[in-house]
């Protein structure tokens, strides 16, 4: 039993002593940096630089002419070199002398030389606006794609083409593509347009009628550069005294002095029971924002009461669906999970 507890106080001993020489290794492969660089732990660091150049021009591989120097010194003068940059910095430095002064906290030195060799070397503040400014970017672009896609879809539907191409037409726009101007104009600077040619200028030309005379909005409108991500966290300490203020104010003047809501609170109540951005709400036309005002739904009871009878009809027009029909009757059948037999027609 004695020779087991020697056994394993040995094998210990020596993982920690393996351990220290591991430590040590981290900076100068086992040798001492200092007496690398023929230098003392007192040493200046201007002693250290120059103590560095005058070793790094002796021990340079350049300066000898056979293989076997080269070998030799090439070796030495890639340790000065590593001694060099582990002195020259005034942090590494110091956790190196720690590291001389207690070699027996392994857990600690590795964890500081391991975080300093592979920590980010820019500032971490920068990354974070490099990256805000790349999101805000991504933002902006898919933004200009998506209105270009609700552009591309009005251009689908009859009236809208129809009302831009009469604009158009009204304009003049069309009659440099299709009327005798335009096969003059053609005529005198030698051009021939084909048929594909003319048809995309016309899409461009309905396109932009569409894009002037629509006012898209929700999720697929205009994007605007105070939209953006960057511009919002710029602006955030105002935007944040200004809903301040604004709150300030709605106390003092409908909770204190007890005044009546003009049209802009009215409507901002009933937005707020609709539970709807502000991006959502303005969708609604101004005849249906006149009848929420008659209605007077910024009044909660109100609106309760009108919230009530339109989830009613919601109701009503959800059993008369055929779909909603076709759904119950598959449902009665058994669902999804029903085993059916019968080949599809």
């Amino acid at each position: 039993m004695f020779d087991t507890l020697t056994l394993k106080l040995s094998f210990i001993l020596c993982f920690l002593s393996c351990f220290t020489v591991s430590v040590l290794s981290m900076y100068c492969e086992r040798e001492n940096c200092y007496d690398l660089l023929k230098v003392t732990r007192s040493s200046s660091k201007s002693e250290i630089s120059k103590s560095y150049r005058v070793l790094a021009k002796e021990y340079h591989p350049d300066r000898h002419k056979s293989q076997e120097d080269k070998d030799k010194y090439g070796k030495l003068f890639m340790q000065i070199a590593q001694a060099y940059e582990v002195l020259k910095d005034e942090e590494t430095r110091k956790e190196y002398d720690y590291m001389l002064d207690h070699p027996d906290e392994y857990y600690r030195n590795h964890y500081y030389y391991y975080r300093r060799r592979y920590s980010p070397k820019m500032d971490v503040r920068i990354v974070i606006a490099v990256i805000i400014a790349i999101i805000s970017l991504i933002q902006y672009l898919t933004a200009w794609q998506k209105y270009n896609e609700v552009l591309n879809y009005f251009l689908t539907i009859p009236k809208y083409r129809i009302k831009a191409k009469e604009i158009a037409e009204n304009q003049g726009l069309l009659s440099d593509l299709y009327g005798p101007s335009a096969k003059r104009l053609n005529r005198q600077k030698n051009l021939k347009m084909s048929k594909e040619d003319m048809k995309s200028e016309e899409e461009r030309i309905l396109k932009k009628i569409i894009r002037e005379q629509m006012d898209v909005k929700g999720a697929y409108a205009k994007p605007e550069w105070t939209d953006l991500i960057v511009v919002k966290l710029v602006l955030l300490p105002y935007s944040l005294y200004e809903y301040l203020n604004w709150y300030a104010r709605w106390i003092y003047k409908f909770d204190y002095l007890k005044l009546e809501y003009g049209m802009e609170e009215k409507l901002y109540l009933i937005r707020k029971f609709m539970k709807m951005s502000q991006c959502q709400f303005d969708q609604f036309t101004e005849e249906e924002k006149e009848e929420y005002l008659e209605q007077t739904l910024w009044i909660k009871t109100n609106f309760d009461e009108w919230k009530k009878v339109k989830d009613e009809e919601a109701k009503k027009k959800l059993l008369q669906s055929g779909k909603y029909k076709n759904y119950k009757r598959w449902m009665r059948k058994g669902g999804p999970g029903q085993i059916s037999f019968v080949e599809d027609e």
